[in-house]
């Protein structure tokens, strides 16, 4: 088995090397393809610091975006064709260390690149080479749900959660909150349950097995370790903030508010215990844990009574509304449809009534006064009384008429 592993080191350092050669040769980003092979060879050890100078620069807003983008490719194509649990967690650490500490134009660009192809998606990964490989494929699997699951975070609420300041109302010794502190209902919402996702991704990163002790894993959990602080924080910010607003909400809303304060308290007990095991590793000698306290489930029932009795509280609003808007829409519609019989009884002249016509000669023959008759432009002669019979139903109704007369 040893020497196993000792074969596997050695193949690994020859790709690296080989790798790192034909990037020097065919490669026109040389430098950036040469810090990321070494930034994520084969070695068990965390990336090093000048390599991840080199990427991070490489990325910066000062450069154009196409070479942001082929970073983002040469991370992409790194992680894809890789078998070697090491490589992937150390590319997955690159992309984190970048999120937290490089410029906002490369999250923006890995945002833009995940909507074409997630290249986090680590699912079917997994490196069966050693029992030690094994566990630690299944944490490298859980890592890159946590970086997807924040970038999709990202994108609802548009703002990062780990780089935002806490603001402080007025002075004084008091802690900073989150904006979550003031947000709208609306807004609420929406944001909660995406910090909460997030935050189950984040206690899923627990490590198991070989896993717990290995210092590489260990490196990329105090990573996940650090933003749990902050995102727990605007969190309870955000609940905080919801139960100002909820016995103000409808029952629509105070429903998912209800899920969101329900799913808070049983978070809060996951996260304890995900701080609890983390305790006892190596990485947790500089953190200080903070204290966490669950919801009070008194107000759970409160909330509870609320809901049942909205629809008697809340005032019905839009079931009245929503009537009105299709009468208004559709009064419209039937002064519209009034002109439409119009058209329905200039059909009936293809009837056609010589019959009428005939007793036209009898009035008309004895004077030929009649002529003086205001028909405008109609002749009164019986060969134009037949020609204007045939061209205008309508004008003849009214020759019959003025003769007649």
């Amino acid at each position: 088995m040893a020497s196993m592993q000792s074969w596997r080191k050695a193949y690994g350092a020859i790709k690296d090397t080989t790798t790192v050669s034909l990037a020097n040769i065919n490669s026109d980003f040389k430098d950036l393809d040469v810090a990321i092979v070494k930034a994520t060879n084969h070695v068990e050890c965390p990336p090093k610091e000048r390599h991840l100078r080199k990427i991070a620069a490489a990325t910066s807003i000062a450069r154009p975006r196409a070479d942001i983008a082929y970073c983002i490719h040469a991370l992409s194509r790194r992680l894809s064709k890789t078998r070697n649990w090491i490589v992937a967690l150390k590319t997955l650490v690159v992309v984190h260390r970048l999120l937290r500490e490089g410029d906002p134009t490369f999250r923006e660009e890995l945002l833009n690149f995940t909507q074409r192809g997630r290249i986090l998606q680590l699912s079917n990964f997994k490196d069966d080479s050693s029992p030690i490989a094994w566990d630690c494929s299944a944490w490298v699997r859980t890592y890159g749900q946590f970086l997807e699951e924040r970038l999709e975070c990202f994108r609802i609420l548009k703002y990062d959660v780990e780089a935002e300041r806490l603001s402080k109302q007025g002075q004084g010794p008091e802690k900073g909150h989150s904006r979550t502190r003031d947000l709208d209902s609306q807004d609420l919402l929406e944001q909660l349950p995406a910090l909460q996702q997030l935050l189950y991704r984040l206690v899923g990163c627990r490590p198991e097995g070989a896993a717990n002790n290995n210092y590489l894993v260990q490196y990329a959990l105090a990573l996940v370790l650090k933003e749990s602080f902050k995102i727990y924080c605007a969190i309870n910010d955000g609940i905080i903030n919801l139960v100002d607003k909820f016995f103000e909400m409808a029952r629509h809303e105070a429903l998912k508010a209800l899920e969101i304060y329900r799913r808070a308290g049983q978070q809060a007990g996951n996260l304890s215990d995900f701080y609890e095991n983390c305790r006892g590793l190596e990485l947790a000698r500089n953190f200080q844990f903070p204290t966490l306290r669950e919801p009070p489930q008194t107000f759970l029932v409160t909330m509870e009574e609320y809901v049942r009795d909205a629809p008697r509280m809340v005032p019905v609003r839009e079931p009245l509304e929503f009537p009105e808007r299709l009468l208004l829409t559709y009064k419209p519609e039937e002064s519209e449809e009034v002109p439409e019989p119009d058209p329905v009884e200039e059909e009936r002249p293809p009837v056609e009534e010589p019959v009428p016509v005939q007793p036209i000669p009898e009035v008309v023959s004895p004077p030929t006064k009649p002529v003086v008759a205001d028909t405008g432009d109609l002749l009164v002669s019986k060969e134009h009384i037949i020609n204007i019979e045939c061209y205008d139903f309508g004008n003849l109704n009214i020759l019959c008429s003025v003769g007649l007369k």
